[in-house]
C-alpha cells in the first residue's frame, strides 16, 4: 500500500500571450477589426471581452490537465459538462499485477497529517486512533481486493471493494471559458476540501501562465 497527496500537471503547452493573440483575431473577426491589431492590442481586447461578459470568444483555446486525486473527488470532476475525460479504469487495470504488484496507491485526504516519511503502511504509525483506523481500512480494502483477484474475480468485480480513497488519474480538457466556470465553483469555500486542495493551486499557476483570463476569479 502507498499514500501519496494529490496533484495537478498540465498538459497543454501554454505561451500566455500568444494565446490572447488567438483570442484577439477570433473576436475581431466578429467585427471586422483586424487593422487594429498591434502587438499590446490583445490583453485590452480580451480584458473588454471578459468585463462584458462576451465569453464565447474565449472558447477557441482548449487546456488539458491531469488530476491525480481521489475517485469520490474525480466524481464532481466529472459533472461538468462541457469537457472531454479520460481517467483511469478500475475496470481494465488490475492492481495486482504488473508494476502495481498488488501495491494499490491511496490519497491522503487534506484533513490528516501523516508522520514526516510515511508513505507506505507498516502497521498503526500514529498516535491518533482515527488516523489509524483509516489507514487499517485502506489495508484490508487492499488485502481484500488482492485476495478477489487470486480467488478468480476480475478486477471489475473485484473493484467493488475498493474505496474512494483510491487514487486515480484523470484528464480534463475544457476551453478557457469553461475553466472559468470550472474554477468560480470549485475554488469557492463551499467546494469539497479536498476539490479545493486541486484547484486553487492549478488556478494560481494558470494565472501566473495565462493573463486577463482568470484574474478576476476569488477564492
Amino acid at each position: 500500500m502507498k499514500l501519496i497527496k494529490p496533484y495537478t500537471e498540465i498538459l497543454t503547452p501554454i505561451n500566455g500571450e500568444e494565446i490572447l493573440k488567438i483570442l484577439e483575431k477570433v473576436a475581431r473577426t466578429c467585427y471586422k477589426s483586424e487593422d487594429k491589431i498591434t502587438n499590446e492590442s490583445a490583453p485590452k481586447l480580451v480584458k473588454a471581452l471578459i468585463e462584458r461578459g462576451h465569453e464565447a470568444m474565449i472558447e477557441f483555446f482548449d487546456i488539458t490537465v491531469k488530476f491525480v486525486c481521489d475517485r469520490g473527488v474525480s466524481h464532481e470532476l466529472v459533472r461538468h459538462r462541457i469537457a472531454s475525460f479520460a481517467q483511469e479504469s478500475t475496470r481494465y487495470v488490475n492492481y495486482s499485477k504488473g508494476n502495481f504488484e498488488g501495491d494499490l496507491i491511496f490519497i491522503i485526504p487534506n484533513w490528516i497529517t501523516l508522520p514526516e516519511g510515511i508513505h507506505t503502511y507498516d502497521g498503526l504509525c500514529t498516535q491518533d486512533c482515527t488516523i489509524n483506523n483509516w489507514l487499517h481500512i485502506m489495508n484490508q480494502s487492499e488485502q481484500s481486493y488482492n485476495t478477489l483477484i487470486k480467488e478468480g474475480w476480475q478486477p471489475q468485480q473485484a473493484r467493488s471493494v475498493l474505496p474512494n480513497s483510491l487514487k486515480t488519474e484523470i484528464n480534463i480538457k475544457m476551453n478557457l471559458r469553461e475553466w472559468r466556470h470550472f474554477f468560480k465553483l470549485r475554488c469557492e469555500k463551499a467546494a469539497h476540501p479536498q476539490m479545493r486542495e486541486l484547484t486553487i493551486p492549478l488556478l494560481e499557476e494558470l494565472k501566473s501562465k495565462i493573463p486577463i483570463i482568470f484574474d478576476d476569479i476569488t477564492y
